[in-house]
């Protein structure tokens, strides 16, 4: 997937987690909590793909 999507996808969670949290007046409630979940798991994507570019970086300069 493409990072920037996930970058966007990531900034309308975080929108959506704003507001919801605010509606229900909780950070326990299992919506805010289902949706914390859907970020977090956007984050370790975007994590592993910047992992991998780090990764696919250092072995081109290896092997120039």
């Amino acid at each position: 997937m493409d990072k920037i999507i996930l970058l966007d996808q990531l900034q309308s969670l975080r929108l959506k987690l704003h507001e919801i949290a605010e509606a229900r007046g909780s950070l326990t409630d299992p919506d805010v909590l289902a949706v914390s979940e859907e970020a977090d798991q956007l984050i370790v994507a975007l994590q592993q793909m910047q992992r991998d570019e780090m990764i696919g970086s250092s072995m081109r300069r290896k092997n120039d």
